[in-house]
Order: structure tokens, then sequence, then C-alpha cells
């Protein structure tokens, strides 16, 4: 479940088609596009939360109140997922457009929006479009556990040098002309921006002491740790043991596809071992994503970035990656209950069973789609986040877990044991 609350983000690598926002629409403004606030201000920090390994910034759009973005570095527009948000805060559209995203359905409508003043902390950007969803088929709010208003990323990107400290949870934005790298910010790497998304060469696959080269994608809009592409053309292949898994649910449906296990990569110095691994489905991910441009073997997210303070420079194409050594130590873990666990209510903090998985730990316990839990381990849920739940459920191999929950208003008990399912 852990792995398919990660991979629901997948669905934010999205390509938008043919948004022309045309300069009439724009009002002169010396003071278009991304700034700071101060007049000589070069640097601005600001804390985020971290929610299934996602960077949620909180913002305000035109004179709204607080509104929270998730940060990914493959979006090139500012999407608002929330469309019911965007009515009441009276957005006005002027052209209708088509976008398409990972699932094996077909493309979306989305609206237009120009105009508007996005405000992050000390950083604001002005005379910016809006791409807004007809419906909220993400519905990242129930993933997350918090309302979730929609995602940008780019041109924050794009604009600053990036750091991402996740260990406090900093995000700083600097001057590109005034950044200065230096050795105790950790090693750097080059990466190369293909379609507005930033690739790495950096990260090479070790299986049997052969060394695989890859291109990734650096994803802050993803929370897994690796998603390859693998196959008979591929040079990776997937894994001896697997488990088939829906990963989650894209913008055009369902995207399906294979966990597993790697070996072990290697970046520069840094080795990682038994990383967990996934392996979507060419028809719901792969062939969506891949051109003769585009030759990626997939994606790092942020449960592999996590390990890291994170520094993207795009304008001088580097990264700087500086290891976490407490972090690095961390094993890579998967849901070890075989529950997939949505938040629902006001305020996302009811949670009920969406799935369980057949013959897996929940199910043997006699947990059901739509039961309501109420306590976990003697903790109510209500004081629990959906993040600190999934935690719970894949802390240790045989630890045992005890859960009150609720069936058609009758309360119920019962408990059962983790297992490495994968």
């Amino acid at each position: 479940m852990e792995n398919l609350y990660k991979l629901r983000l997948i669905a934010i690598l999205l390509v938008v088609s043919q948004i022309a926002f045309a300069q009439k629409d724009r009002k002169k403004d010396d003071r278009y596009g991304y700034h700071f606030q101060g007049k000589h201000q070069k640097s601005a920090k600001f804390s985020f939360d971290l929610h299934a390994n996602l960077i949620v910034l909180k913002a305000t759009l035109d004179d709204s109140d607080t509104l929270r973005f998730i940060l990914d570095t493959g979006v090139t527009s500012t999407i608002v997922t929330d469309p019911k948000r965007a009515l009441t805060l009276g957005v006005r559209y002027v052209r209708r457009v088509k976008i398409s995203g990972a699932g094996e359905g077909a493309a979306l409508m989305a609206n237009v929006s120009v105009g508007h003043t996005i405000r992050i902390g000390d950083m604001v950007a002005r005379q910016q479009s809006l791409v807004v969803l007809d419906e909220d088929v993400l519905q990242l709010s129930e993933f997350l556990g918090v309302p979730i208003h929609g995602i940008f990323g780019h041109d924050i990107f794009n604009n600053f040098v990036v750091t991402i400290d996740f260990e406090n949870k900093m995000l700083t934005l600097t001057e590109p002309k005034k950044f200065k790298y230096k050795k105790s910010m950790g090693t750097q790497y080059p990466i190369v921006l293909t379609a507005s998304k930033p690739y790495t060469d950096a990260i090479a696959m070790v299986s049997n002491e052969k060394v695989i080269p890859m291109r990734l994608v650096i994803d802050t809009g993803a929370g897994h740790a690796l998603l390859l592409n693998a196959g008979e053309k591929e040079p990776i292949h997937l894994p001896d043991k697997v488990m088939r898994a829906n990963l989650g649910r894209g913008l055009n449906g369902e995207i399906n596809g294979n966990i597993g296990r790697v070996d072990k990569i290697r970046m520069g110095s840094v080795e990682m071992k038994n990383i967990l691994a996934s392996f979507p489905d060419s028809l719901s991910f792969s062939m969506k994503f891949t051109t003769d441009d585009d030759k990626r073997q997939g994606s790092i997210g942020c449960e592999l970035l996590r390990r890291f303070t994170v520094t993207l420079n795009y304008r001088e194409g580097y990264m700087i990656l500086k290891p976490l050594k407490n972090r690095l130590k961390e094993s890579f873990e998967h849901d070890m209950s075989g529950l997939d666990v949505r938040a629902k209510g006001n305020n996302y903090n009811q949670y009920f069973i969406n799935r369980v998985i057949e013959n897996s730990p929940a199910d043997q316990a006699g947990l059901q789609e739509g039961d309501e839990l109420i306590f976990v381990n003697n903790q109510n849920v209500k004081d629990l986040t959906i993040s600190e739940i999934y935690k719970i459920l894949s802390r240790k191999e045989g630890k045992e877990v005890e859960f009150f929950f609720r069936r058609q208003g009758e309360l119920k008990f019962t408990s059962f044991s983790l297992k490495r399912m994968i």
C-alpha cells in the first residue's frame, strides 16, 4: 500500500499539449515572472511539509487563503487539480486544452486561465497562467491526508537554484547569479534538461557485477524510490521476484505494473542496496513518455532523494547531493499489511480501507473494503496522519498490529503480524 501511495504521484508527469499562452492576454508589467519581494533580496527560505515523501508548499493564489501545492520538477504548467476551489476563487477561463498523463485511458480536457499572482513566502510570481482540471481525477487529498489544491514546479526550478533540505524540511531559493558551489554542499553531478525535465546519467544499476548505465528523470513529484522501464528491448529487466500491483491512478486512468527489488545502484562513491523499484506497464506509462528524444530508463523519486540534501541548478546544468548518513542506512520497505487506505471527511482525518490484497495479512485478519479505521495500536487515528499509518504498516516484519474498526455501524477488533511481501 505504501508503494501504491507513493506511485500515485507518477500521474503528475503531465504533457500539456498545445497550450499557447498568448502574450496579448498578459498585462504589461515590468514585474512579470518570478521574483523575491525584497528589491535587493538574493535568496529566500521557507518550510515545507513532507507527505508520503512528497514536498507540499503553502502558497496563495491572487488573494486566496493558504493553498497547498506539490512541488514537482516534471510539471511545466501550474495545474489546479481542485476545480471546486478554483470556482470559489472566481477563476475565469480563456480557452480549453487537452492534457495527457499516466494511465490507460484517453486524454482529458482542462481550462486555461491567465493573469494570476502566486506567492510562496518571500517569492512572488506575477501574470501567471493556470491549467484547471475539469474534475479532481487525481484525488491527491485522499492519498496524502491533507487538502491538496494543485501542482507546480518547473518555473521555480528554472528561475532559481533550489536547495531541498529534507532533514529540516526547508526549501531555499537563490538567485542563480549569486549562487556559488562549495564542496561542503556535497558532490556535484551533471544534469540535462529535455522537454523541461531534468535528467541525470549519474546513477547506474549494478547486477551480477555488471554495471548498467541509466538515464533517469529527477522527479520530486513522485514518492517512489525508483521507477524503471523494463523489457526485451531495454537494458533493464524485471527482477526474478516481483509482485503484480495496481500502482495507482493517473490523469488518464489506472496505472498497472510490477513491484520488485534492485540489487544495487551506484552514484559516484555512494552505493545503495536492495532498493524497491516499480515497473509500470508500457500501455499505461512507458509508451506515453518515451520518444526518440526522451530515451529514459525511468525516474528517481523522493523516497531516494530524501536520503540527501538536494540542490538543483538548472542554469548551470548540475545537481548537488549531500548524503544524510542516518537516512542512507534506512532500508527500502513496502507495505507489509496488504491495505490501501484513503483519507476522507472535511479534515481528511477519517481513514477507510479502499482495497485489501488477496491472501495478505490484512485479508487473512478479516479486514474488508469500506471498513473505517478507528484505532491503530491503541492510537486514535484522528491523532495520526495517513503517512504515520503507512509507516506503522511497513515498519518491521513480524510486528503485530492491532485495529479497532467500524463496519456498518458496528465496532470490531482484529490483529495480525506484518509480513514482507516483496
